[in-house]
């Protein structure tokens, strides 16, 4: 008789693939399935030759091959997918069993199929995976959550597989009940989004004004990557920019510039809004992508809307110096945006997180690991109960030291009419958040004028509203106060 499989994986696409190879490196037997029966065989005739990776060719098959309690992964498109999936699979399943969506699933999804999953007895996960295909083949940075006796089930097996820090803790632990896992994985793929502008945008201050090569700009992002902004991101930005096409030529500048997405950066936008949390930085890069998007209108109104040249006169070394101290100031107010998110998120949710640990899943295997997120771990190691992450000492002085500098690159931004939405929307960001006293006294007002939607007053308790009859003859009925 076969022996059975450890665990089971579902779905055959790079991913799919790389991660039952990383599974199996580690020496648990995989058996896998793909609804395309074909992807099965060419998988064990190709990558996994040799191996004793099992194939199924049905989902009784498949489930059949398991070892009780089953442990299967899900590495399918979201949405639809995965629904079918877990509703083709859950008559095969036992009590005890255990589901593991490991695609780039809606939270929200997650919340819904992990109740209806455990109403049939059976153990539901959701667990973000981040690190492309390299990292699912070598070991990516995993965030599972959702039931925690599933969790300490299959713990062995994704801590094994996961990516691992210097002194050895593996990038995946329990992040948290029903959805929060993909949560985590969601607001990682919005940080995502925001460096990666904030990247393009130092890119293109350097070569619309500075007038720097892709050569010379590699050079400065290599320089950059061996001091504080060292991280995965600014390391490939780097190669990019030395990489020839087959002519020699830079293959940057080939490439057409019009941003795809898949929805991620978003869905994080959409959450920010709902929670009334101030991410003004990812909403921002998710405008960016659509704005490069009008590829058409922007070469129309190129040949026609006036505005300054793009060619900067001052000392170019010192700004380059002010520009890596503007992205690092940036950076930091990125990331303290993002965990603002989870901390709204966590207490609507009733999640538990583990902000430190969230940083030490990110140190290693996904796309936004860099040296900078040692300094999160340590700021809620030494403050569990940290509010904001610029509220913390380190990430306070860094912003002191570097702000003038960042103010000087905004300005030239300005000034040579290159946008950064990124930099300018970081600087403006903290400058109101640093504010004692904001113009939102005047807007209320203007509300009370227009709506009776009433306001408080500074020498009244917070909750005590007040309407004014600004013109004599709007009465004293207000408007009732919600929110929408």
């Amino acid at each position: 008789m076969t022996e059975l499989a450890d665990i089971g994986l579902i779905g055959l696409a790079v991913m799919g693939q790389n991660l039952a190879l990383n599974i199996h490196d580690h020496g648990y037997r995989v058996a896998v399935f793909n609804r395309t029966t074909a992807k099965v065989t060419r998988f064990l005739q190709n990558e996994a030759a040799g191996s004793d990776i099992i194939g199924a060719y049905s989902a009784a098959e498949f489930v059949a091959s398991l070892k009780k309690p089953r442990k299967l992964i899900l590495m399918i498109q979201a949405g639809e997918a995965v629904d079918k999936s877990i509703a083709q699979l859950t008559p095969l399943l036992e009590p005890g069993d255990i589901i593991i969506d490991g695609g780039n699933s809606n939270f929200n999804d997650t919340i819904r199929r992990s109740a209806a999953v455990e109403a049939l007895g059976l153990r539901y996960l959701g667990a973000g995976i981040s690190g492309g295909e390299e990292g699912a083949r070598h070991g990516p940075s995993i965030m599972p959550g959702g039931s925690p006796a599933a969790w300490q089930a299959v713990k062995p097996i994704l801590q094994a597989v996961a990516a691992k820090v210097a002194d050895g803790s593996p990038c995946c632990d329990w992040v948290g009940e029903d959805g929060a896992g993909h949560f985590v994985k969601m607001v990682h793929n919005g940080i995502e989004y925001a460096d990666m502008q904030l990247i393009c945008e130092a890119y293109h201050l350097m070569s619309a004004a500075l007038g720097m090569s892709e050569a010379e700009c590699s050079a400065v992002f290599a320089e950059w990557n061996r001091g504080a902004l060292e991280s995965f991101l600014i390391e490939i930005t780097g190669e990019i920019l030395a990489y020839r096409d087959d002519d020699g030529q830079p293959l940057l500048g080939k490439i057409l510039d019009v941003a795809s997405q898949k929805g991620t950066g978003k869905w994080t936008a959409i959450t920010a809004l709902q929670e009334g949390t101030p991410l003004t930085l990812i909403g921002g890069a998710v405008f960016a992508r659509f704005l490069s998007a009008i590829k058409d209108q922007r070469l129309e109104a190129s040949q026609s809307l006036p505005g300054p040249a793009a060619a900067y006169r001052g000392d170019k070394a010192q700004l380059l110096q002010d520009l890596q101290r503007a992205v690092y100031a940036a950076k930091i107010i990125s990331y303290a945006q993002g965990y603002m998110l989870m901390r709204d998120a966590a207490r609507s949710y009733n999640w538990n997180l583990n902000y430190g640990g969230v940083a030490l899943m990110w140190r290693e295997g996904c796309i936004i690991r860099s040296a900078f997120l040692g300094k999160i771990q340590e700021a809620y190691a030494e403050t569990p109960e940290l509010t904001n992450l610029l509220l913390a000492d380190y990430f306070r002085d860094a912003i002191a030291q570097a702000q003038a500098a960042w103010r000087r690159v905004v300005a030239a931004g300005v000034a040579l009419g290159i946008p950064m939405p990124i930099l300018s929307g970081a600087l403006a960001f903290y400058d109101g958040f640093r504010s004692a006293k904001l113009p939102a006294n005047l807007l209320q007002a203007q509300r009370d004028y227009f709506g009776a939607h009433t306001y408080e007053r500074l020498d009244a308790p917070r909750g005590q509203y007040f309407h004014t009859n600004w013109t004599g003859t709007g009465g004293d009925v207000t408007a009732g106060s919600y929110e929408v």
